[in-house]
């Protein structure tokens, strides 16, 4: 059986931030190499249409999941941003119901990758999904960045 690895959140990401007072703090779990997943009830505050959750947050959270695949080991985490996002929106993505969203890395090659994200309901329907291309952060962007200052760490549950 494969063990379940929570992976790291921060302080503020909109995605991930458990401090960001208006953000998602998704909780992010990788289930087998390449896979995660994760579960969320949208508040109504992010609606487009009344019991609607906004396309341009279903968008971000599909950016954020099919990246997040390619992560891997919380010690040695592999930071990407996403070059091209395509998303397909099946049915509404309702709010103040569960959604289950599954994020899979697809080919990696050099500085690149591709990612899949699907936001699913309670019965396994998909609703929306989106494909990614990914880059890796350049080392020199990493080299800066403090991890420990953005809070990027494994919070318990």
């Amino acid at each position: 059986m494969t063990e379940i690895i929570k992976q790291p959140n921060s302080r503020m990401c909109f995605i991930c931030g458990l401090e960001n007072p208006v953000g998602l703090r998704l909780k992010i779990y990788q289930t087998e190499p390449g896979v995660i997943e994760t579960t969320y009830t949208a508040p109504e505050h992010f609606q487009g249409y009344p019991g609607v959750l906004h396309g341009g947050i279903v968008a971000t959270i599909l950016d954020e999941i099919s990246g997040r695949a390619h992560m891997g080991d919380p010690s040695a985490p592999r930071f990407m941003f996403t070059g091209k996002l395509e998303v397909k929106y099946r049915k509404n993505v309702p709010t103040g119901k569960l959604l289950k969203i599954i994020g899979k890395g697809g080919k990696s090659k050099g500085k690149m990758a591709e990612g899949w994200a699907g936001i699913y309901d309670e019965s396994g329907t998909l609703l929306a999904e989106a494909n990614s291309l990914l880059i890796d952060v350049p080392q020199e962007v990493l080299d800066t960045a403090n991890l420990e200052d953005l809070g990027w760490k494994v919070y318990p549950d």
